[in-house]
Formats: C-alpha cells, sequence, structure tokens
C-alpha cells in the first residue's frame, strides 16, 4: 500500500499538467508511447512468445496510430471510435464466459490480440479527440479522466471498507459489489462538481452525469477484462512499470473502456 501510494502521488501532478497544458500534438504522442507500451504487454498476455514478433506488432500498432493522427476529425476517426464502443459491449458477453479463449492456441491468441487492437486504438483516438476540442486549457480530458481515477480510488476504499459480497470472484476475487457502489458514488461527485465547473447547467448537467456513470461502468468491463485475460495467462501484473501498481495495461484498462463511450456520449450531447 506504501508503495502504491507513493507512486500515485508521484504520477498524478504530473498526469494533470501534462492534460492540462500539453500541445494536443506533444499529448497525443505522449499517450501514443504509453499505447505501444500496454500493446507490447497485451502481446504477452495474449500468449506470444517471440519478442521480434511482439515487436513487430507494436511496430504495426506505431503505423497504425500515425495514420490515425492524419485521420484526425474525419469520418473513420469517429467510425473507429463507435468500433471501440461496441467492442466493449461484446466484452460484457465474454466476461460471462470465463473459459471462453483461454486454451493457449493460435486462434485464440489472435482473437486476444484483436481485442487489445480493439480496446487501445480507439480510445486513443477518443483521448485525443477530447484533447483537441480545446485549443489551450484541457478541461473535457481532465475531466474524463478524473471520472475514472475517482471511480478505481472510491471503489478500492469503499470495498476494503464494507466489501463482503464478490463481483465476480473467478476472475476478479478482490473486486466486490460495494467497490461498485464506491465507483458510481465517487464519479457521480465528481461528475456533478466537474460538470458544474465547466458550466455545464440543468438537463444538460443531468445527461452529462448520467454519461459519467456510464463511462464509468464501463469501466469496471475494462478493469474485469484484463483482469479475465490475465487469469488466463496466470499471470499477476502486465508489466512492472509503475511500483505497486503494475504494468501499463493496469493502470489503463479502466481508462481504454471508459473514454470511447465518454467520447461518443459528449459529441451527442454537444458539449
Amino acid at each position: 500500500m506504501k508503495q502504491r501510494v507513493v507512486t500515485a502521488l508521484l504520477v498524478t501532478p504530473l498526469a494533470i499538467a501534462v492534460i492540462l497544458l500539453l500541445p494536443s500534438a506533444g499529448f497525443a504522442l505522449l499517450v501514443a508511447g504509453l499505447c505501444l507500451l500496454a500493446l507490447w504487454e497485451w502481446t504477452r498476455l495474449a500468449g506470444l512468445r517471440s519478442r521480434p514478433l511482439r515487436g513487430a506488432l507494436v511496430a504495426l500498432g506505431a503505423g497504425l496510430l500515425c495514420a490515425l493522427w492524419w485521420q484526425r476529425g474525419s469520418w473513420f476517426w469517429w467510425l473507429l471510435i463507435g468500433a471501440g464502443g461496441v467492442w466493449w459491449l461484446a466484452a460484457c458477453a465474454w466476461l460471462r464466459h470465463f473459459t471462453f479463449a483461454a486454451a493457449p492456441s493460435r486462434a485464440n491468441s489472435a482473437l486476444k490480440l484483436l481485442g487489445g487492437a480493439l480496446a487501445v486504438l480507439p480510445a486513443w483516438t477518443a483521448m485525443t479527440e477530447l484533447h483537441l476540442a480545446q485549443p489551450r486549457l484541457h478541461t473535457w480530458a481532465l475531466y474524463a479522466l478524473m471520472l475514472v481515477w475517482t471511480a478505481d480510488t472510491s471503489a478500492y476504499l469503499a470495498g476494503s471498507r464494507w466489501g463482503t459480497t464478490k463481483l465476480a470472484p473467478k476472475i476478479s476475487p478482490g473486486k466486490t459489489i460495494a467497490g461498485v457502489y464506491g465507483a458510481l458514488a465517487g464519479s457521480a461527485l465528481i461528475a456533478v462538481v466537474g460538470g458544474w465547473l465547466l458550466e455545464v447547467r440543468g438537463a444538460t448537467l443531468v445527461a452529462l452525469v448520467l454519461l459519467g456513470l456510464v463511462s464509468v461502468a464501463f469501466s469496471i468491463v475494462g478493469d474485469l477484462f484484463e483482469s479475465l485475460i490475465k487469469r488466463h495467462a496466470n499471470v499477476k501484473d502486465s508489466g512492472t512499470l509503475f511500483p505497486g501498481h503494475g504494468g501499463v495495461f493496469d493502470r489503463l484498462d479502466s481508462v481504454f473502456a471508459a473514454l470511447p463511450i465518454f467520447a461518443l456520449g459528449k459529441f451527442a450531447l454537444g458539449l
């Protein structure tokens, strides 16, 4: 716990400053780097052992991110974000079948690699879109991430204090129903306060809060889905980059699932 707290205290202020102040091109490049690290970790979780093959797939991912940057704002840009939302709906069904694609076969590895791509690429696109929406102080991007960060922290605190009933014991024994309630309550507070500070009022604020809660619900799906794949791979963490927190994918799994949903909802609300 001490290591987790120290890491969070060091990383969080830096992350907030980067989100708010970095130009969108630099921000997109930085997030792309994190996404590529996450993809590197995911190739191992998917069952690949060849480092050259894993490196080639990550290089392909880098090429796709470059191509996406040049397509920013286009219909394909939004189509990919929509594909991310559809993917996480499919992931909900996958979670109901613990042993699906668990066997270490080439077909199952290919399916998991596709799932990783559909988790990471639309999330990068959504995060970049939120950042591009404001030319200077990028508060909408921070708002979206704050919802997920608060949900994660609130879930941990509520689960530690009141958690007795397990949410998905076969997938992630540490997660509880109380943790879900804590995540929704904490993020609802941030959604209301943050929306008010962003000058959203009336029925639109209510819709924004509901969007925040739906996004957080999907963030829990993202967390559970990575836990499922780690169970298949028989590993505890995706990596070791963040002491006490695991790897990049461990830190971003919730974000990957929440961002496409939030970006689509924000667009639908005209914000």
